[in-house]
C-alpha cells in the first residue's frame, strides 16, 4: 500500500516554494526555486522533479496552494484548496510552535506580521509597497558593496560600532550607506547598520500600534541572516525563534491544511503525469465596458479556456461562455 502524502505550493513573485508533507504533518521534502516571471513553467518544473524522485510511489491525498500566485497555481495543478498567505503561515506557525503569539515574515518583496492568540489570527498587516522592508533591500546593498548575500548575516553579526542608516526608504539608505562607506566606516558596522534599519523600519511600519508578544518567530527567507535575528532581539529585547523550515512555511501551512480539508474526499489534483503533458498558456485584454478599464487574464489549457479574472463586476469570471468578441474591447 503507498503512503498518502499531501503537497504545499506557494507562488510568490520571487520564489516558488514545494513541500510534501505526511499524514503526521512531517516534512518529507521541500523545494526552492526562483520563480523568474514564469510561475507556470516553473511550477511544472518542480513537480516535475519531485516525480523524478519518487516516482509512482507518491499518491498524493490533497493539495494546496497560496501566495501571490495562488489562483493560478491551483488551476494548473488541480488544488482541493486555496488560501492566503496570512493563513499558510499562521498555520505552520502554530504547528511547530503551538504557542506562539508573533510571526514576524520577511520575503524578497514582501513582509507580514501576525498576531496570534489561542492559536487564532487576531491581527494582520502588509507591506507590498516599499523595497525598504524587505529582502530585496538587502540584496541591492550587498550587491553594491560586492558581498554574496549568503556572506551578509557571518559578516554583519561581528559588528562592534553599528552605524545608524536611515530605513524609511530604500534610496535614501543607499545614499546614506555610500556616505557612510566614504568615512571609512568598517564593513561589518555598515552591514548591521542596514540589518537595524531594515528591522526599524518593518517595526515602524507594520507594527506599528500593535504588541508583540513571545514566542516570537522569525520566517521568509531573510530569516535566513542571522545578523537579521540579532537585529530583531536588540530592537524587541526578547529572544526570537527561527524555525527549521523557515523559508517554506507558506508551503507547509497549505500542505498541513490541505490535509485537513480532504479527509475523507477524493482530491482534485490532476496528478503528475497529466501536468507534464498539459499545455498551459495566459493571455489579457483590457475591458472597456465601463470606467474601470479591468485588466483580464484569460488562463487556456491545451487551448481551452479554463477560467478567467480580474473584472470587478465579475462579467467574465462567472461565465466562460462571455464572449470576448461581444464585448466592446476589439
Amino acid at each position: 500500500m503507498k503512503e498518502e502524502f499531501f503537497l504545499g505550493i506557494d507562488i510568490g513573485s520571487v520564489s516558488t516554494n514545494v513541500v510534501l508533507i505526511d499524514i503526521n504533518g512531517e516534512v518529507i521534502e521541500s523545494m526552492y526555486f526562483r520563480t523568474q516571471g514564469k510561475p507556470i513553467e516553473i511550477l511544472q518544473k518542480s513537480l516535475c522533479t519531485l516525480y523524478e524522485k519518487y516516482g509512482d510511489s507518491l499518491k498524493i491525498k490533497g493539495v494546496g496552494t497560496t501566495g501571490s500566485g495562488r489562483h493560478l497555481a491551483s488551476l494548473v495543478v488541480g488544488a482541493d484548496i486555496v488560501k492566503n498567505e496570512i493563513t499558510a503561515h499562521a498555520k505552520a506557525a502554530i504547528f511547530f510552535v503551538p504557542d506562539v503569539r508573533t510571526v514576524i515574515e520577511i520575503g524578497g518583496q514582501d513582509s507580514k506580521i501576525i498576531l496570534i492568540k489561542d492559536k487564532i489570527v487576531i491581527d494582520f498587516a502588509m507591506n507590498t509597497i516599499c523595497a525598504a522592508g524587505t529582502g530585496s533591500f538587502l540584496d541591492r546593498q550587498a550587491e553594491r558593496l560586492n558581498i554574496p548575500i549568503e556572506n551578509f548575516g557571518p559578516i554583519a553579526i561581528n559588528s562592534k560600532n553599528p552605524v545608524r542608516i536611515a530605513g524609511r526608504c530604500a534610496v535614501f539608505a543607499e545614499s546614506d550607506m555610500i556616505h557612510k562607506q566614504q568615512l571609512g566606516h568598517p564593513c561589518e558596522d555598515i552591514l548591521f547598520g542596514l540589518c537595524l534599519a531594515l528591522a526599524r523600519n518593518y517595526l515602524t511600519n507594520l507594527a506599528k500600534g500593535k504588541k508583540l508578544e513571545s514566542p516570537i518567530l522569525f520566517q521568509g527567507g531573510v530569516a535566513a541572516n542571522i545578523a537579521m535575528k540579532k537585529a530583531f532581539e536588540q530592537l524587541l529585547g526578547v529572544q526570537i525563534i527561527v524555525p527549521k523550515y523557515y523559508n517554506v512555511m507558506g508551503a507547509i501551512g497549505i500542505a498541513l491544511l490541505a490535509k485537513e480539508s480532504t479527509k475523507g474526499l477524493i482530491t482534485k489534483f490532476k496528478g503528475f503525469e497529466n501536468l507534464h503533458k498539459c499545455r498551459f498558456e495566459t493571455k489579457g485584454f483590457e475591458c472597456h465596458d465601463c470606467s474601470n478599464f479591468c485588466e483580464i487574464v484569460c488562463f487556456y489549457s491545451n487551448g481551452n479556456l479554463v477560467a478567467r479574472w480580474g473584472d470587478k463586476c465579475q462579467k467574465y469570471s462567472s461565465n466562460r461562455n462571455h464572449h470576448i468578441e461581444n464585448s466592446k474591447n476589439l
